[in-house]
């Protein structure tokens, strides 16, 4: 560096440094957005803050034990975050970790109307079908029930898998975002007393997904044809394609976008 002077090659490294780990960081957390992996980041989180309070007002048998929680924290964070770290690791050996983001609006409008379209296709025709979308919850756990499909959203693959008689058309497609992740999985029966008697399993099916997360699930019903929607718990019944079409534009935008307006699950629209 010069006298008095000031070395703008040291700045400009710096500055290279800090938005280099900064841009990293960034695209782990789109990595690990939607699904297990950002619950477990708000438990360190949390974690973290116990400790930090625990040492301000000196509890020390608290402090203690979130110490030791820290200090095997990171073999805990490694076995529980594998596939997520196994899938970045796979992207960067593929060299799409530093590629541009595909256009979220675009890739959820796709999503809506091949989903639309198909259960259009599908309740037409009296094919009974359970369709299960992933929010924030991760669904690996279900996925893992099932036949892995990982195939880009089309309303064509989505109706082929429910047609009667095909190795697949049993249990429930799970989508995340704009891809088929598995086909024939088994989503957990509700067990509420309340559900009417004349719902069948995929009904009930629907129901008990969304008490155990916060997924969207649709159901195509083969005995009449009708279209349902299900999530934390709650079911509507009888929709057009333009109330499917606006439940799924509102509760899947909302992940990104959290102050679009949210469907009342009794059928009107809050503002």
């Amino acid at each position: 560096m010069l006298d008095g002077g000031f070395d703008f090659v040291e700045l400009l490294r710096i500055i290279i440094d800090v938005a280099l780990v900064w841009f990293v960081l960034y695209k782990l957390f789109m990595l690990i957005r939607g699904t297990k992996a950002v619950q477990l980041l708000k438990g360190i989180f949390v974690v973290l803050a116990i400790f930090f309070l625990s040492s301000i007002f000196g509890l020390q048998t608290v402090r203690w034990l979130m110490w030791q929680t820290i200090m095997w924290g990171p073999l805990a964070v490694i076995i529980l975050f594998q596939p997520e770290i196994r899938r970045a690791l796979e992207q960067l050996g593929r060299g799409k970790f530093f590629s541009r983001s595909y256009s979220e609006e675009q890739e959820i409008n796709h999503s809506i109307e091949a989903i639309v379209k198909s259960c259009q296709y599908m309740a037409k025709r009296r094919i009974g079908a359970l369709i299960s979308i992933e929010r924030e919850t991760g669904m690996s756990d279900y996925v893992e029930t099932g036949i892995a499909i990982n195939g880009k959203l089309t309303s064509e693959l989505l109706t082929n898998i429910f047609i009667p008689n095909t190795p697949l058309h049993d249990g429930a497609v799970i989508i995340k975002r704009d891809v088929i992740e598995a086909a024939a999985c088994y989503l957990p029966l509700s067990e509420s007393p309340f559900i009417s008697k004349e719902l069948g399993t995929r009904h009930r099916a629907a129901l008990g997904i969304s008490e155990v997360t916060d997924a969207l699930t649709i159901v195509v019903s083969e005995e009449t044809g009708s279209v349902s929607c299900t999530k934390n718990g709650e079911l509507h019944r009888s929709l057009e394609d333009d109330a499917l079409r606006e439940i799924l534009s509102s509760e899947l935008k909302s992940i990104f976008a959290p102050a679009t307006k949210s469907w009342n699950w009794r059928g009107k629209k809050n503002g």
